[in-house]
């Protein structure tokens, strides 16, 4: 399975509408994406994401539907440690201090608390360990 971070615009946009409704059709990714592409442009881009490893099809009546392999969570997961890997040498800490460096970067106090009370857990991990 190829990297999701390494999908163009469109197959991205494709697995965003198809993690969204679970299962989607290609007439249904066709309602949701811009540009009006053809059903064949959709089809093809479908068989691009099967045949890497994102996507499988099941027979429904007379159509397919398409499902991803795995959760938009593993999905993201996987595709945010690539994104650390090749950008940040693997570091958390320096991947957020730059998103948070950039001009009109913001966090809200609910992020706020929400960092804090995951160092801190990972800080008490730490000393128990």
């Amino acid at each position: 399975m190829t990297n999701l971070a390494t999908l163009s615009r469109r197959e991205r946009q494709i697995m965003s509408i198809i993690f969204s409704l679970k299962k989607a059709t290609v007439h249904e990714i066709c309602e949701r994406l811009d540009g009006s592409p053809t059903p064949m442009a959709v089809r093809r881009m479908l068989a691009i994401l099967t045949e890497k490893g994102h996507l499988k099809r099941e027979k429904s009546g007379r159509e397919f539907v398409y499902l991803a392999k795995q959760s938009k969570s593993v999905a993201g997961v996987k595709a945010l440690r690539d994104v650390l890997e090749t950008f940040f040498e693997g570091s958390i800490g320096s991947a957020l201090a730059t998103h948070l460096d950039r001009p009109g970067s913001k966090l809200t106090e609910d992020d706020v608390e929400h960092l804090e009370s995951l160092i801190n857990r990972l800080r008490d991990e730490e000393t128990q360990s």
